[in-house]
């Protein structure tokens, strides 16, 4: 489907042996354009995640978020606490490896080094692709990815550089985490930014949720979409 200058889909590509499927958001046009992974929040690939790709889309680059949950979305906390339990995760970050790939296989993407950026569980899986040293990755960005422990061997297979953006007010996230990893990355002398946003929570960049804080957002927003221009150019 083609609206405002976009065209989205969506599709399938190869993961590890099987398939995987996605939402596919791209410019109208040749290229070529840099791309993104966009990884979902623990909710699932909904409307606010389809609508961030089609956003970067928007701002020119051809963006794809895989279904981590296979088709399974929801609204309630207890059900989304299921779905992140279930799902596994060396088989997610298989399928974001799909996605990259997919990605990088495009006619009219270049450069060839795709980037990652996610939100909540996204935002640690992110990071977490990163650590695995993909060449592929040329940039990530991390929005309130918690759960991750910035151990010397987990920072020193991160190549690309991170963007990694928190809400001060987030209960879920404890500060020595971020302040952790943003050491540990400036130890092992890392291209890597952190900001964290006063009067922020979780999620506040999803304008789907009363968690919603738009002075917080639409700088944040920036930054991860210039990250990416500075970084896949």
């Amino acid at each position: 489907m083609a609206t405002s200058g976009i065209r989205t889909e969506n599709v399938s590509f190869a993961s590890n042996g099987d398939t995987a499927t996605g939402y596919l958001a791209r410019p109208v046009g040749d290229g070529p354009f840099p791309a993104v992974v966009v990884i979902q929040e623990w909710w699932g690939l909904d409307a606010h995640i389809k609508d961030l790709a089609e956003r970067f889309a928007g701002e020119g680059f051809v963006a794809l978020a895989p279904d981590l949950y296979h088709g399974q979305v929801t609204t309630e906390p207890d059900d989304a606490r299921k779905l992140l339990m279930a799902m596994n995760m060396p088989i997610a970050l298989r399928e974001i490896g799909g996605a990259i790939g997919y990605l990088s296989d495009l006619p009219g993407v270049e450069p060839k080094s795709v980037g990652v950026i996610g939100f909540c569980m996204g935002g640690r899986l992110s990071l977490n692709a990163a650590s695995t040293g993909d060449e592929r990755i040329g940039a990530a960005v991390a929005f309130y990815g918690g759960g991750v422990q910035p151990t010397p061997e987990f920072v020193s297979g991160i190549r690309a550089p991170v963007l990694a953006v928190y809400g001060e007010d987030d209960a879920g996230i404890p500060p020595e985490q971020y302040n952790g990893l943003e050491a540990e990355m400036d130890r092992q002398e890392k291209t890597f930014d952190m900001v964290i946003y006063p009067g922020a929570g979780h999620a506040f960049l999803n304008d789907t949720r009363p968690s919603y804080n738009a002075s917080a957002a639409t700088d944040a927003w920036t930054r991860a979409v210039q990250w990416f221009h500075t970084y896949l150019a």
